[in-house]
């Protein structure tokens, strides 16, 4: 039980760190400018579901997507470790997507499936955590592993809704130092990664 209380919370911390809805909520006020209330709620429904699609996808067909391309799990917690350190390298660095620098774009609706949805929140480095916690693991896991995803989709739905009131309170300042805080993280989780892949491709030789 204190296994499966640990793994949660590790779920939770990772995808915390790699969603980031504080640092991710400018992006949606940037690309929404303009719209309606009844708009924003209308988008952030559709990119939280479809991300949450995307994601739930890979986790409950990562194995089978292993062994159909014959991809080995050291070979993919190396690679994805390097993916997500430089994801969290570049959050450190505030170097930050041409996504977030969008400037006199029209507004339009289908912004819910790219580049919300795909890829700022079920970008590459949401899915390579997702897939990193149940490459190796039971149905149990991969269960908990999806709720812990829901979860997070609906604490990023409720940061989203109330986005206006929360960037006027924190101010941008305080924005920036949690997204270095969770760039850390992640930074230390692709480390993490690398040096597991590592630890098991000597004990498969």
């Amino acid at each position: 039980m204190d296994n499966l209380v640990t793994f949660s919370i590790t779920v939770f911390t990772g995808f915390f760190a790699i969603m980031n809805p504080i640092s991710n909520m400018p992006i949606f006020l940037t690309l929404l400018e303009g719209a309606d209330d009844q708009t924003k709620r209308r988008v952030n429904k559709r990119a939280l579901l479809i991300a949450f699609i995307i994601v739930t996808t890979f986790v409950i067909l990562g194995k089978f997507i292993f062994e159909l391309f014959g991809i080995t799990i050291p070979a993919f917690k190396i690679t994805g470790g390097i993916l997500i350190f430089f994801v969290g390298f570049e959050m450190l660095q505030s170097k930050k997507s041409n996504v977030k620098h969008l400037q006199n774009t029209n507004f339009d609706e289908n912004i819910a499936v790219s580049p919300l949805a795909i890829p700022i929140l079920a970008g590459p480095g949401t899915i390579v955590t997702a897939m990193n916690f149940v490459s190796n693991t039971n149905y149990l896991h991969i269960a908990i592993v999806v709720l812990v995803f829901g979860l997070m989709c609906l604490l990023t739905y409720l940061v989203f809704s109330f986005s206006d009131f929360i960037a006027k309170k924190i101010g941008e300042n305080v924005i920036s130092v949690i997204g270095k805080i969770m760039g850390l993280i992640i930074a230390i989780i692709g480390t993490s990664m690398i040096i597991e892949g590592i630890k098991i491709s000597f004990l498969l030789t």
